[in-house]
């Protein structure tokens, strides 16, 4: 049920580093650090700026790279507005974020090092002050968890919006939001119907990464992956739900919807596979839409407003699930160029090198990105 073949059986490369020397060879990548004479006299780019390894810190650097180019995200911190939402108890991570953001929209340097940032969020987790690979969904989730309990306000409000809206598409009304709840939260509605009774329940779940099944091991699409989440599910077994009617476990149907959009919406394709002892990744060459990506199948009737999304940012990863290396692709809101970004070796790149089997995260917005502007210095 939740997988299918597609018609194509092409096969893959067993490693996906042949896709990674592809890109480089195709690319006129510079590396920035040093600078030489000639690149001394052309003037900075505002947000094209690399980044230094600081030892297996490129999962790091890719969603650093990826959050550079959500102009909304920048320009709070850029504005100074962060440091009157600053949570006293927890401000260091959200002030590193800020020094590397200014460093990179701001500063004269072609690259610059995230050391302060790390250091911010090492002293919190301190795997990631380890010279090892950490996988950069994970660190993603870390980085936006602790950028909003620095910045977030409390309200007073109830649990949900007014009752006339049915219960399927209701919103939960949070009671502490942030810069990163406003751009990145979502809210997926289940309804859960007994096979036995049809009684049907309801249950919401707030998130800000959807996590996509890979529906082929070949090709697909990523309107194949979306269809393949939101299909309806079967619960058996040991999945079955307590009914409160029946008063047991029963079988039952379940199907989610998007009761509440993000501006900014970031999906997961779930690559990495694990089944006991086995471990793969799945090399899908997964079609992914620039433009016009339409939600609209997926999202509650009541609130199928939102215009399409947008692409604005890529990371990618290459080799295997015990070794790899992540780049990021992401789109200058200063140049509408998209560029490509391993370290600190920074290229512009065509619209058409964006798709790549190599991709692990995509960023989609559903609003165009302005230039981000400083009104005052941090």
């Amino acid at each position: 049920m939740w997988f299918h073949e597609m018609a194509s059986q092409r096969s893959f490369p067993e490693d996906d580093f042949s896709i990674y020397y592809v890109l480089s060879e195709c690319a006129d990548h510079y590396d920035p650090c040093p600078v030489n004479e000639a690149e001394e006299n052309q003037p900075h780019l505002q947000g094209v700026t690399g980044l230094r390894n600081l030892g297996n810190t490129c999962y790091m650097n890719a969603i650093l790279q990826c959050l550079c180019s959500i102009s909304p995200l920048v320009e709070y911190f850029l504005s100074g507005k962060y440091i009157n939402a600053l949570q006293k108890d927890c401000s260091e991570v959200a002030t590193a974020f800020a020094y590397v953001m200014t460093d990179m929209w701001l500063g004269d340097s072609d690259c610059v090092s995230p050391e302060i940032f790390r250091s911010a969020l090492g002293n919190l987790y301190p795997v990631f002050m380890k010279k090892t690979q950490q996988d950069a969904q994970e660190f993603l989730i870390y980085v936006l968890n602790e950028l909003h309990e620095a910045l977030k306000k409390y309200h007073q409000r109830k649990a949900y919006e007014k009752r006339s809206i049915p219960r399927c598409c209701r919103k939960m009304i949070a009671n502490e939001s942030s810069i990163i709840t406003r751009l990145f939260e979502g809210q997926l509605s289940y309804s859960i119907v007994c096979l036995k009774c049809e009684n049907c329940t309801y249950k919401n779940e707030v998130f800000t990464i959807i996590s996509l099944p890979i529906p082929s091991e070949y090709e697909c699409s990523l309107q194949d992956c979306l269809q393949c989440f939101f299909q309806q599910d079967t619960l058996t077994w040991n999945n079955q739900i307590h009914c409160s009617f029946c008063e047991t476990k029963q079988e039952a149907a379940v199907r989610a919807t998007i009761s509440k959009v993000p501006k900014t919406i970031v999906f997961h394709l779930k690559r990495f596979d694990i089944l006991g002892t086995m471990k793969r990744k799945l090399r899908t060459d997964i079609h992914y839409p620039l433009t016009n990506l339409d939600l609209t199948p997926y999202i509650c009737p009541i609130f199928r407003k939102h215009p399409k999304y947008n692409l604005c940012a890529v990371v990618n990863h290459f080799g295997d699930l015990d070794g790899g290396h992540y780049t990021a692709f992401s789109k200058n809101s200063v140049t509408q160029a998209w560029y490509s970004f391993d370290d600190t070796r920074v290229s512009e790149i065509p619209d058409t090198a964006v798709q790549t089997a190599a991709a692990y995260l995509l960023f989609y917005s559903c609003q165009p990105f302005s230039i981000p502007t400083q009104k005052c210095k941090t």
